[in-house]
């Protein structure tokens, strides 16, 4: 076990926790630590830090864990943490901010979920929807999994569930202004 001291971790890491959480609009001292979060969060058996205690770390100062830390990356923002909180802490917003401060300093644990979020981004700027077969395609390409779910591919090509062709909008450019101004909306909160 590795000794601490909180009160120097707080303050070497205030600003940017405070940051963080005027980022996500989480006021941390809003979780008492009841746990419901945790406990009813379907990716917590792959997180290294419970929804929980990222909430805990950042009210310790523990900032550098939360950012190596690959809960933010696994976090689905399904919001059922926020449904399950007596105090409406909004735990995906958290992780969301932390997932961006985290890739803008170089840190990505979780490659995949880096790779993926990529590749949807430019699947739907480029036809203004998404396209399966791209995204399958090019993620397994750029994240070395080239046969990952290739199986799947023949049964669901048949069966209409996906097809050669993407589905396209008529005004891909405005799908494609809302993409850059909710990605800049993100990087300047």
């Amino acid at each position: 076990m590795v000794e601490r001291n909180l009160t120097e971790a707080i303050a070497k890491n205030k600003a940017n926790i405070d940051a963080i959480q005027a980022k996500s609009g989480v006021d941390l001292k809003e979780c008492y630590q009841c746990g419901k979060c945790s406990a009813g969060c379907s990716m917590a058996a792959g997180m290294d830090l419970k929804p929980r205690e990222v909430v805990r770390y950042l009210q310790l100062g523990l900032w550098d864990d939360v950012l190596k830390s690959n809960s933010p990356w696994i976090c689905a923002s399904c919001h059922t943490c926020v449904a399950r909180c007596p105090h409406n802490v909004d735990i995906p917003s958290l992780m969301e901010a932390v997932r961006q401060e985290a890739k803008r300093q170089g840190i990505v644990p979780v490659k995949e979920v880096d790779v993926f979020t990529n590749v949807f981004i430019d699947s739907v700027k480029k036809n203004g929807k998404l396209h399966d077969l791209m995204l399958t395609g090019m993620y397994n390409m750029k994240s070395g999994h080239l046969m990952q779910d290739a199986w799947a591919g023949a049964p669901m090509l048949k069966s209409g569930k996906v097809g050669l062709r993407p589905h396209t909008v008529k005004d891909k450019e405005a799908v494609r202004r809302l993409i850059k101004n909710s990605l800049k909306r993100g990087e300047s909160k």
